[in-house]
């Protein structure tokens, strides 16, 4: 069954390298004006031209004080003009917008592979450095943490924005956490349950998106048949395999497809594959030890800046890491079983900021917040935007059907 739903894709995506990044420096060279006096014009009958041999001398450039000043080298333009693009590139990608790379299949297929992404950090603001290091690396001063603040944005976080945010997990400074590309499924407030793999949020299924895949089990009316290859290849279903039932396969596949799939001859139905709740996955998922799986999850309430809730017995697993790791508390229990927080006893809680619920669009090949929990606002980068570039690292070609193909 492990090999069913793999909890290893999880999305994290790596951002451009410096070099990565190409700036054209044009440099114009100074003509030299080549002047004649009107003793030299060329009137016939006037004095004949004096030959000789005459040195032009390079242009300087008066400074401040009035004193000529030499020309700068070659070796000096060239730095200067890299230290400019240095300093641009920095300014550009920490307020404005970054690029990144998808290095993992779990969004597929809305994003596969190989894609290279626009991400704005305009639209729900930008956050200021957290820590003190080397831009863009996990190369920082230990100890150090700047002030910090997220600028204001010209819109919200909906259901449904694909963003790019800070893997939560990692022991590190906000901003030298890797960066993880998800779907925002739950918003702050709500409450959030999947059942039998369809997601509830307050009440409402949410339907699978077009490009959203999963696994189907699909049963065969003859276990002699072979599903085609080619034919499944057409419907962008690559990935199959076998059962102890030779009547059934699974199938990686989106709505689309399988519908399709469905209306074979040969095919008999078509069905999702179901994780039921159990032992299997329960120590695996957020939080452990609640009997949860990938299908069957929850209910669980996302916190919300300003919800102050009453600690229960039930809600605890759930708040207690939130309040722990992105509040800034210490948690504790008392013989009694008290709850405490910061080393007093405590009844509610009030949050400080918004948190999030995200899900892959390979629902069965993502490790995401069923497996580790809330992405608090601080953490959140940006919205992804748009694909720019994309490469098929399998036929090494660029796939020019996907050039800035907007992100939905």
């Amino acid at each position: 069954m492990c090999c069913l739903v793999v909890p290893v894709s999880r999305t994290s995506i790596e951002p451009k390298r410096l070099y990565d990044v190409f700036f054209d420096v044009v440099q114009t060279k100074p003509h030299r004006a080549l002047a004649t006096t009107h003793s030299e014009s060329t009137t016939k009958g006037r004095t004949r031209r004096r030959r000789g041999k005459g040195k032009v001398s390079a242009p300087t450039t008066p400074s401040a004080d009035g004193q000529a000043r030499p020309p700068k080298s070659k070796l000096r333009e060239w730095v200067e003009a890299l230290a400019f693009a240095l300093v641009v590139m920095l300014v550009v990608r920490t307020f404005l917008f970054d690029l990144f790379r998808i290095p993992t299949p779990s969004m597929e297929k809305t994003l596969l592979v190989g894609d290279y992404l626009f991400v704005s950090k305009l639209h729900y603001g930008v956050r200021t450095p957290v820590s003190l290091g080397i831009p863009f690396t996990k190369i920082y001063l230990k100890g150090v943490e700047l002030p910090h603040t997220r600028l204001p944005g010209f819109t919200e976080i909906r259901r449904g924005d694909v963003i790019v945010f800070n893997y939560p997990p990692e022991d590190l400074p906000v901003d030298r956490k890797t960066h993880y590309i998800k779907r925002v499924v739950g918003l702050p407030g709500d409450t959030l349950w999947i059942e039998n793999k369809v997601v509830y949020v307050n009440g409402e299924p949410q339907p699978l998106r077009s490009t959203m895949q999963q696994y189907w089990r699909v049963i065969k009316s003859d276990p002699r048949i072979m599903l085609p290859e080619v034919r499944l290849a057409e419907l962008g279903i690559e990935e199959v395999q076998p059962t102890p039932d030779p009547r059934q396969v699974l199938v990686m596949a989106t709505p689309g497809a399988v519908e399709t799939l469905a209306q074979w001859p040969y095919v008999e139905r078509v069905e999702p594959l179901i994780i039921p709740q159990g032992d299997t996955y329960s120590d695996l998922m957020y939080p452990p030890g609640k009997g949860y799986s990938p299908d069957n999850y929850g209910p669980v309430i996302i916190p919300a800046r300003g919800q102050t809730i009453t600690l229960t017995e039930e809600n605890w697993p759930i708040v207690e890491p939130v309040i722990r790791r992105f509040e800034g508390h210490t948690t504790g229990r008392q013989s009694d079983g008290t709850f405490l927080i910061d080393g007093r006893p405590a009844r509610t809680y009030t949050f400080r900021q918004d948190y999030y619920f995200v899900m892959g669009d390979n629902r069965d090949n993502s490790e995401d917040s069923r497996f580790w929990g809330f992405v608090p606002m601080d953490h959140v980068v940006g919205k992804a935007l748009f694909i720019y570039f994309s490469w098929d690292g399998k036929h090494h070609l660029p796939r020019l059907d996907r050039l800035f193909k907007p992100i939905r």
